[in-house]
């Protein structure tokens, strides 16, 4: 293989629950094991795929999405983490032509953009021969969507395997493996707990998928040039430490575009350790994750808490996602009890089974022009996207500023500020954002 080619390629599917996580986790293990390095990207603003894909691959995924970022950002990210790798896997979401306004920002409008082929996996447990005009429709719905080939998955029988043949055939589609039906292998619910090793179950679907698909075949049919390393980026650079709570469930949803931009001063540490944040942090970001999983370790860290509380009213800069709001409330409210916990923001979330309620979507706002130290300050947007079950016990927070949808429709998720604090049910994507812009007056 030319060390100035590639491959690279977009795992899509024709809708959700089609088995292309699996087989894309599948995949980049079994490169993994054969000595490449797999570099891995996820369309979209998910931040839990992109998990199973680093615990793999041993490198962080890497999200791509055109609602949150411009083309040209998307591209110059797609190349800076491609130009080290062996192999690039970029996994879709959802159906392949599904955006957030038909298909801009779908997985095929970052095919087009990067000009990727695509490997379409097609769930063929109920269907046979009709998944020709299945695979045709797709094909040529659009111009710039390059089909490489199909995986068929969930085939039952050596018969159904010549039927979905003769369906690559007549389409002159290249035909790059069956795989059969497996409960074994189907990915448990996200809410149930973030095991992403699954030592067992990836050594089950590589040797399952070493055997049924033609991988060698389809590294050749994806071979592109190999992007060129990108010199020379803007970061963040806080009076002090970027203190960034993380761990495996309670503080572990954020894109690696934050961190690389929050960089190069980062200080890791878990809210479920008793320990203080460190006493130079010039800017504390609490991502996402499920808090509500681990409330009386978080509960029990007192001195944490504490140190939190204390450098939110002397002023301290805080940037708090989603569970990282949640944390700096007064209490989390569960079936079992009230957990108290930071008390910086005068609110109660409640994750009771009877308030569960799952509300998600793309979220933009925008902070206005103002004048501040002398200086106007332009107008700025901030675009995120929004993941929970859990919600403000009572009646909504009043916003700081209007948060709309993708079409621009008011949403009531509010975005908080008190002194130095931001927080909101968003996860903000910062790869383009002003940062400091965020934390001067509103």
């Amino acid at each position: 293989m030319s060390t100035s080619m590639t491959p690279q390629f977009l795992l899509a599917a024709p809708m959700s629950g089609s088995g292309k996580t699996t087989l894309a986790r599948g995949l980049m293990a079994l490169l993994a094991d054969k000595g490449y390095r797999v570099q891995p990207f996820k369309c979209g603003p998910d931040y839990i795929d992109t998990k199973f894909h680093e615990a793999v691959c041993h490198r962080p995924s890497i999200n791509l999405d055109t609602f949150m970022a411009s083309p040209k950002h998307v591209t110059s990210l797609y190349e800076r983490y491609a130009a080290t790798a062996d192999v690039c896997i970029t996994e879709g979401m959802m159906g392949l032509y599904d955006g957030y306004d038909r298909d801009l920002g779908s997985s095929a409008d970052i095919a087009r953009v990067l000009d990727l082929p695509t490997v379409l996996v097609v769930d063929a447990r109920s269907a046979a021969y009709s998944t020709a005009a299945l695979i045709a429709g797709f094909a040529g719905f659009r111009q710039h969507v390059k089909m490489a080939g199909v995986i068929f998955n969930k085939v039952g029988s050596a018969r159904h395997r010549e039927l979905l043949r003769q369906v690559c055939d007549d389409l002159s589609v290249e035909c790059l493996g069956f795989v059969p039906k497996s409960a074994d292998l189907e990915t448990d619910s996200r809410y149930l707990g973030l095991d992403f090793s699954q030592q067992a179950e990836n050594r089950a679907l590589v040797g399952l998928l070493e055997k049924e698909l033609h991988w060698q075949r389809l590294l050749e049919l994806t071979l592109r040039p190999r992007p060129q390393p990108v010199v020379g980026r803007s970061v963040f650079f806080a009076d002090g430490t970027v203190a960034v709570a993380r761990n495996q469930e309670s503080f572990s949803f954020l894109y690696q575009e934050n961190l690389d931009v929050l960089g190069p001063y980062l200080s890791f540490f878990d809210p479920e350790q008793d320990e203080p944040i460190p006493a130079d942090t010039g800017l504390l970001y609490l991502p996402g994750g499920y808090p509500e999983k681990h409330l009386q370790a978080l509960s029990s860290a007192v001195r944490c808490r504490e140190s939190i509380r204390a450098y939110a009213r002397r002023g301290g800069r805080i940037l708090a996602e989603c569970g990282g709001m949640m944390y700096l409330c007064r209490s989390i409210l569960t079936d079992s009890g009230t957990y108290p916990m930071c008390g910086v923001l005068p609110y109660d979330i409640t994750a009771r089974e009877a308030d569960r309620k799952l509300t998600l979507g793309y979220r933009r706002f925008v902070l206005p022009k103002s004048v501040w130290k002398g200086f106007i300050l332009p107008e700025r947007e901030y675009r995120g996207h929004e993941f929970h079950y859990t919600r403000f016990a009572g009646d909504e927070p009043v916003s700081a500023v209007a948060v709309t949808d993708a079409w621009g429709r008011r949403v009531p998720t509010p975005f908080l500020r008190w002194k130095n604090v931001r927080a909101s049910y968003t996860h903000l994507y910062l790869g383009q954002a002003d940062i400091e812009r965020l934390f001067d007056v509103i």
